[in-house]
């Protein structure tokens, strides 16, 4: 199948990246061909966020959307931040002492899902061809090296690498231009960054995990606009990061936990520590009563300016989270995702005037980028992180009051954070075990039970897509030096330790897997590689 544009992945970043292409090309009354692959069963279902959207890019996008039907019902009303100083203890942080980054006025709380699932509508109105439930699973290669396209995985695959009775095998699809948007760790793109040395001139990636949870609650307990951000208690010592719970309307609340995944203790149990954190009375006295809806994670990219690498290769483009636009100061990406697409799009609009072009290096899209206000946007963050890496959350965060609110993100000097996540981990023997208290059914869960609400379903007779380089490494190094991590790390009840025949060994519950891609970051030996599943596979996320 060929294409003019072929687009991978339907989250913010592709969508924008289509609608303004085909917009363009109305304007300039051209024929351009658009297609758009999504791994998951339909556009939004594996779609996770917050998420407080800044409307900027949107409104650059589609200027009318107001007059629509569109799922931005919830303007923000009330910002709140706390600092939670003990297991029942909190400090509320005057407005004015909060960095002004962190202020949502004009912003709207939103399921980014049903965002994704409205642009999706938009797309299709323009032509775009959009094809869910179709996981890019290798990137095709012309004579020259660039890329060419994609290629679909096959379907009806047994574990065992036989064609089953429902064999149906991949497709090729090849295009001039091929745009990378599959979100954060991106695995193809993750594939390109390496064969084309693109970060070479940037900070490692940084990234957190995001868990959150859906609730119903009791109509007193609703106050739909109010915004409350926090950070403290339960993570303690090294481990950072914050809170968020969103009053969405209709009874309806989203209350989530990021951990940097810089962390060191191997112990740390991101899910535990979010089940944890449910039970302070700051968040229990909106939950208590209502009724949890739906559960999901997923890795946040995070290191902004100082770790995006370069955005073009021949015959690609990276967009939104697969390149790591994300403003952290603010806690958004939607909006420079959706920017990066739309610079995407204005890039290639360009360069397929000339109907021979297809292949080249787009260097004008990394200087497009760069004349954006996305760009300024995430210039202002670039301190934000590296200087809780370094200074941790107390003055950490006094620098970055000042930085965002007295100086606007322009200090004249640059912190960077040069250590990779992965290599934060220490031996297990260096550490204290973290002893978490049993889930009470109430206000938390177990991890099985949080995986059903979470709609996860994989075709269970196919290739794991959680696969080792090594399969000896689990037991000889990531147990013996570690405590084997990835049993925390994981908030999905992928990775058990079991007894065969008296010896360790790693048992992959790979129909567990909800797509965070926190294994393939935080796994200390790299040897974990997270590959997409057949596709249709993984969580189905209803309002996420």
């Amino acid at each position: 199948m060929e294409y003019d544009v072929l687009i991978v992945g339907g989250g913010p970043a592709g969508l924008a990246t289509a609608i303004h292409l085909k917009n363009l090309a109305q304007q300039q009354n051209r024929d351009i061909s658009v297609c758009l692959l999504e791994k998951g069963s339909e556009i939004g279902a594996h779609i996770l966020s917050g998420a407080v959207l800044e409307p900027r890019a949107l409104n650059e996008l589609i200027p009318d959307w107001r007059q629509q039907e569109t799922p931005l019902n919830t303007p923000v009303s009330k910002d709140v931040f706390y600092f939670l100083t003990g297991d029942s203890s909190a400090v509320k942080i005057p407005n004015l002492f909060v960095p002004r980054s962190m202020h949502n006025q004009g912003n709207y709380i939103v399921s980014l899902g049903n965002v994704c699932r409205w642009l999706a509508e938009r797309a299709e109105a323009l032509e775009v061809e959009i094809y869910p439930g179709f996981a890019a699973t290798e990137i095709l290669f012309n004579d020259a090296g660039g890329v060419k396209g994609v290629a679909t995985g096959d379907m009806g695959i047994s574990a065992r690498g036989e064609q089953k009775d429902s064999y149906e095998p991949g497709l090729e699809l090849h295009a001039r231009y091929t745009v990378l948007a599959e979100g954060s760790r991106g695995h193809l793109g993750k594939q390109l960054i390496e064969k084309f040395d693109l970060d070479k001139d940037s900070d490692p990636q940084h990234y957190g995990i995001g868990i959150k949870e859906l609730w119903e609650v009791n109509p007193e307990n609703s106050q739909p606009g109010l915004v409350a951000h926090g950070s403290g208690w339960p993570l303690s010592g090294n481990t950072s990061g914050g809170f968020f719970l969103y009053h969405i309307g209709e009874n309806q609340v989203v209350a989530g936990l990021i951990i940097d995944l810089n962390y060191s203790n191997p112990y740390v149990s991101p899910f535990d520590e979010f089940q944890r954190f449910k039970h302070h009375p700051l968040i229990a006295g909106t939950l208590t009563g209502g009724r949890r809806l739906a559960y999901g994670a997923r890795a946040i990219t995070k290191g902004g300016l100082n770790s995006l690498p370069k955005m073009s290769m021949p015959g690609a483009l990276l967009v939104g989270c697969d390149a790591g636009t994300l403003n952290f100061a603010k806690i958004k990406g939607t909006h420079t995702a959706m920017k990066s697409g739309m610079v995407a799009a204005e890039t290639l609009i360009s360069e397929l005037e000339d109907t021979g072009s297809a292949g080249k290096d787009l260097h004008a899209y990394n200087e497009n980028f760069l004349a954006s206000w996305a760009y300024d946007d995430i210039y202002r963050s670039r301190n934000f992180g590296p200087a809780l890496h370094k200074f941790g959350s107390y003055l950490g965060g006094a620098f970055n009051f000042i930085d965002q609110s007295v100086f606007f993100g322009k200090l004249p000097y640059t912190l960077h954070d040069r250590q990779a996540d992965h290599q934060r981990l220490k031996p297990a023997a260096a550490c204290k075990e973290i002893q978490y208290p049993k889930p009470d059914g109430i206000l938390s869960f177990d991890k099985l039970s949080s995986v059903f609400i979470s709609n996860t379903n994989h075709e269970e007779d196919q290739p794991c897509h959680l696969t080792l380089k090594d399969e000896t490494i689990p037991i000889d190094t990531n147990l013996k030096i570690y405590a084997a991590p990835e049993q925390r790390y994981c908030p999905a009840g992928v990775y058990e330790i079991v007894e065969e025949d008296g010896n360790p060994k790693l048992q992959i519950n790979a129909q567990n897997c909800v797509h965070c891609k926190t294994c393939d970051i935080k796994d200390p030996t790299q040897n974990i590689v997270w590959v997409a599943p057949e596709g249709g596979g993984g969580p189905n996320y209803p309002d996420m």
